[in-house]
């Protein structure tokens, strides 16, 4: 099959990462690595002058857990990756730039020099982690088109999918699909995602969102490692956990486990630490019951957002089912008992969010005039353009305000807000002659500020001279598209305004960037 455009679309996953393209008649194809398979596992290892990304990463983990970085997207967001890898502290952003340019690289090898992408993220990701997601491409080498959730890449691919079994996108209907609402059930490696979608003719509207960006199959792994350390603890008096090698072995052997565990009623897990082994035996049963609060998590976060969406489970036309982890049989059939309905598993679970995100890729570029885009057709391309997408923030946005002694989170635009939005506010200086005002913004829904989280703060300075108590500042918030903010503080009082845009507590600078691309560049990434 040839392809054709530099568009494509990056599931850059916790586990495992994906990318994908669009053929000439504007199809969403997955573009399998130099191993010939389609997923490519979110593994880095960093030996002299070099990087290794994929299974032989995941491979070497087991011998030398220090020179290998996993699990890397729990890190985005931070200061750094959790642990050094080669004796080095690594940035998340750079660590996932690696796995980017490995999956672009390869690509090229079938469709030619690739510089703009759509990325996906977690829906439920806040703006530092969609930040830093979008700086991972920048260092990289990419031109990022957009951030885009990952239900809402699943769902639109899902809306094309008609489509592109009739063979090619037809003019007076590019979403061949009656009108429906669907619930997008979105359990990864590490993180999780429910969001509501109502899907038409020319329209993709996302209703509502939630999710919890520490839970996925990882924590499903963890429980095995649990069960099977505490038996060995309870034979030997020894924490088999304590050793790194052990314990990379014992990560292993629990995820594989897993998944045999979606096909077969019974698996063993054999642990070695110390010249002393065990072989535990694990049933499907048991481990359902040592996961039941993990489900329970999931159960009631899709509970939640039915509420906040104002649906009951008759007004839901489809469920999809999306992420490796929903092969667990656990999760289909408690959807199944929750909504009453049989959830859709028609689509390539691990793929999708690519996939979407290649059609993601363009929908943008169409409207763009992107010259990257050209060899789409126009016929393609106008299609791709009459799309609307509608999207909604995962977080309220605030200022910390000051209320007696108390610090509180004063919501400008709340969660589940159609984007881009903007919202206007007056504040009041609160002593008399204040030369300068801070303003702190915050992501969440808790009424106190320390438990929402701080995306930056933005400082108005050379406020006017005997300026009086309770002058006003004008804050101005927009959340574009993507879910990204921008904030501005104006002092109203002066007869000029005093602007500033805000400095995240958090993420890379241009410098930092800079420097962080130049390492890239001068490394060999296999």
């Amino acid at each position: 099959m040839s392809t054709a455009g530099k568009l494509v679309g990056i599931d850059l996953g916790t586990t495992f990462s994906a990318i994908a393209t669009l053929d000439e008649r504007g199809q969403a194809i997955t573009l399998p690595n130099l191993d010939g398979e389609m997923l490519t596992p979110s593994a880095v290892l960093i030996e002299e002058g070099s990087a290794v990304v994929g299974q032989a990463a995941r491979d070497v983990a087991l011998e030398r857990p220090e020179h290998v970085a996993m699990i890397i997207k729990r890190s985005m967001g931070h200061a750094k990756y959790e642990h050094a890898v080669a004796g080095r502290d690594f940035r998340p952003e750079t660590l996932s730039a690696i796995i980017l340019r490995k999956l672009v690289a390869d690509a090229e090898r079938r469709i030619g020099k690739v510089s703009k992408a759509v990325i996906t993220v977690p829906a439920y990701f806040d703006d530092t982690r969609r930040k830093a997601t979008k700086d991972a491409g920048r260092i990289a080498g990419l031109e990022v088109l957009d951030i885009l959730d990952e239900p809402t890449a699943a769902a639109l691919a899902y809306a094309f999918q008609q489509t592109q079994s009739a063979g090619a996108m037809k003019p007076a209907d590019p979403l061949p699909i009656e009108e429906q609402t669907v619930l997008v059930y979105d359990l990864g490696g590490g993180t999780f995602d429910v969001s509501m979608v109502r899907l038409g003719k020319h329209r993709f509207e996302t209703l509502a969102i939630e999710g919890d960006v520490r839970l996925g199959g990882k924590d499903w792994d963890d429980r095995i490692v649990e069960h099977v350390a505490q038996q060995f603890k309870s034979r030997f008096g020894e924490d088999p956990r304590v050793d790194p090698i052990t314990l990379a072995g014992l990560n292993a052997a629990a995820e594989r486990a897993k998944r045999t565990l979606s096909k077969l009623q019974t698996t063993n897990i054999t642990c070695s630490h110390g010249g002393k082994v065990i072989t535990v035996t694990l049933t499907r049963a048991e481990f359902e019951n040592i996961t039941k609060d993990l489900l329970t998590r999931t159960r009631l976060t899709t509970q939640q957002v039915l509420k906040q969406a104002k649906r009951t489970w008759d007004q839901i036309d489809r469920i999809l089912l999306v992420g490796g982890s929903t092969h667990m049989p656990m999760t289909g059939r408690m959807i199944a008992e929750l909504s009453g309905k049989t959830p859709d598993k028609s689509l390539a679970v691990s793929e999708v969010v690519a996939r979407g995100a290649a059609l993601h890729a363009g929908i943008v570029a169409s409207r763009l005039g992107e010259s990257s885009a050209e060899d789409l057709g126009e016929d393609v391309l106008d299609l791709l353009g009459d799309v609307v997408e509608i999207n909604v923030n995962s977080h309220s946005l605030g200022i910390e305000i000051r209320k007696d002694k108390e610090r509180l989170n004063d919501i400008l635009i709340p969660k589940n807000t159609q984007l881009p939005t903007e919202a206007t506010r007056v504040y009041r200086t609160i002593v008399d002659n204040q030369p300068r005002v801070r303003v702190k913004v915050l992501q969440g829904d808790a009424p106190q500020a320390d438990a929402c989280i701080s995306i930056g703060e933005c400082w108005v300075e050379g406020l006017p001279p005997n300026l009086p108590k309770n002058s006003p500042i004008q804050v101005r918030c927009v959340v574009g598209a993507n879910g990204l903010i921008d904030v501005t503080a104006i002092d109203q009082t002066s007869g000029k305004s005093a602007q500033t845009q805000i400095h995240r507590s958090s993420g890379l600078s241009d410098d930092d960037l800079a420097k962080e691309t130049a390492w890239l560049t001068g490394i060999t990434v296999e």
